[in-house]
């Protein structure tokens, strides 16, 4: 498994146990190039999180996504398999669930 994949496992992980709706949208050349790896719900509010090895570096694709969905009144994480890049999204999915909602 890459290193990538593992950050992956990671966030489902974390995204099952705070019960949220996610899904992985998988492009394959008829999507949108550039889609974070992962598209969230959660208690109303929307989050895109691109998973990345520790030395990657997000796509100009991936950063137009990114800033495209943030315009759109969404949030957007970038996550890497560190532990303060978990309690970061920990601590996101959290707030997330515990607003208000709209």
């Amino acid at each position: 498994m890459t290193p990538e994949a593992k950050t992956k496992e990671r966030i489902k992980r974390m995204l099952v146990s705070h019960g949220v709706y996610y899904f992985m949208p998988a492009t394959h050349g008829y999507g949108r190039s550039g889609v974070p790896d992962f598209v969230v719900c959660a208690n109303g509010r929307f989050l895109a999180i691109e998973a990345k090895a520790r030395r990657g570096k997000t796509t100009a694709l991936q950063e137009r996504e990114m800033t495209h969905i943030r315009a759109a009144g969404g949030r957007t994480l970038v996550v890497y398999d560190t532990d303060d890049h978990f309690d970061m999204l920990r601590t996101t999915l959290q707030e997330m669930l515990d607003a208000l909602y709209y």
